[in-house]
């Protein structure tokens, strides 16, 4: 599948937003006409809300659930918010000596935020530590998994490290003691194979942009028989689980993407052996250099790398102005002077994470531009540095 891409540039920030699938261009122009209100009886509407149902079904059968259990969303965000605070105001009074709430340390701001914010509503909070390679402490969770135990809301892969965890086996042991498992699967959509029944997870996230499809849609998968409370009220649209007039566009985008799921996944298992050896050479040619998370399993496209010496935001700027995107720790994260929470939580120090880069390749990304990055790259590091106050920088470390 192609994608869409500025020819001038050559782009490694996936894990931040994927470039839309090219094909979108003509299925767009097709769908357009097709602008009438999805809840409107007459055949505008019903038009509208065929092409809106077709998308649910291709992905629904993409990622394995029935399509009655996807909500149609704004993105990832309001999914885990939406996971998260429609699982508390529903089901937390039927049961309110299950006051605690288990997390990983290096959850995404979007389940970290509205989970600390229920800290106010008498809500504890665990959180379980991940490792110096950013594998999850199973033997914390288990333990501290118990009868008091409202929600484990634990990530698919992390959009950092692009580190995997164990979520059937996490899932497994959350329903032992009767937690409600939340899964914020949006750095794994066609990137790994994976079936929500199967999985057994009870709600989990999606986003359409970091599926080669437009910003401003994503979907929350609830089981059958699940009904977290509403987060936007005021409407009966999505069977009265979530009001406001449905994206029609942007899932019919998302719905035509799913149908080419398979195809991407074959195309994304190749992306591994060119982000291995873009971190052999990297590796080769900088002293100190580490692949953060390099020993977990990780996702096949993504590369945390720790440079010494060198300021990540100082060596982005440089290589941007060569025409190259990447990002510096979470692109969520960008403009702030504060160091990658997740990278502290894997043991590094304020000045370590600081000096960390996120490569995440994607369909679209060839050898020969890889090569060319590198050898910026690498240019770029030495001569940086190079500089004396990176001299100092270094032996501080």
């Amino acid at each position: 599948m192609r994608v869409l891409l500025d020819k001038r540039r050559v782009y490694l920030d996936y894990n931040a937003t994927t470039p839309p699938a090219e094909f979108l261009n003509r299925q767009i122009q097709e769908w357009l006409p097709l602008w009438g209100n999805p809840s409107s009886v007459h055949q505008n509407g019903q038009k509208a809300r065929s092409l809106f149902w077709s998308a649910k079904v291709h992905l629904a059968k993409f990622i394995g659930c029935h399509p009655l259990e996807l909500i149609a969303t704004s993105g990832g965000s309001e999914a885990n918010n939406m996971a998260i605070r429609g699982l508390y105001e529903k089901y937390f009074l039927q049961d309110s000596k299950r006051n605690e709430i288990i997390i990983s340390a290096v959850e995404h701001p979007s389940v970290k935020s509205p989970i600390e914010s229920l800290k106010a509503k008498g809500m504890k909070i665990r959180y379980i530590p991940v490792s110096m390679q950013g594998e999850l402490d199973l033997s914390v969770y288990e333990s501290t998994l118990s009868d008091k135990t409202f929600l484990a809301s634990i990530m698919y892969a992390n959009n950092e490290t692009g580190n995997l965890f164990p979520v059937s086996r996490l899932v497994k042991m959350a329903h032992k003691v009767g937690a409600f498992f939340h899964c914020d699967a949006v750095q794994a959509l066609g990137k790994i194979h994976f079936n929500l029944h199967k999985l057994g997870v009870d709600t989990a996230s999606f986003s359409a942009h970091k599926f080669y499809s437009l910003k401003g849609t994503g979907v929350l998968y609830c089981r059958k028989g699940l009904l977290p409370d509403n987060l936007i009220r005021g409407g009966p649209q999505e069977r009265n689980r979530r009001a406001g007039t449905e994206n029609v566009l942007g899932m019919a985008c998302f719905g035509a993407v799913a149908q080419r799921g398979e195809e991407i996944l074959r195309q994304f298992q190749g992306i591994g052996k060119l982000r291995d050896k873009m971190e052999q050479h990297i590796l080769s040619h900088i002293g100190g250099a580490k692949v953060l998370g390099q020993k977990g399993q990780r996702l096949y496209n993504t590369s945390c790398i720790y440079i010494p010496g060198v300021q990540g935001e100082t060596l982005l700027m440089n290589m941007d102005l060569k025409g190259y995107s990447f990002s510096v720790g979470s692109a969520c994260h960008s403009g702030s002077l504060n160091p990658s929470g997740v990278l502290i939580a894997m043991g590094l120090n304020e000045e370590e994470a600081r000096s960390a880069i996120r490569i995440s390749l994607g369909l679209g990304v060839f050898k020969e531009e890889l090569d060319r990055f590198l050898s910026d790259l690498i240019d770029s590091i030495k001569r940086i540095q190079s500089f004396p106050q990176n001299q100092n920088f270094q032996n501080e470390l």
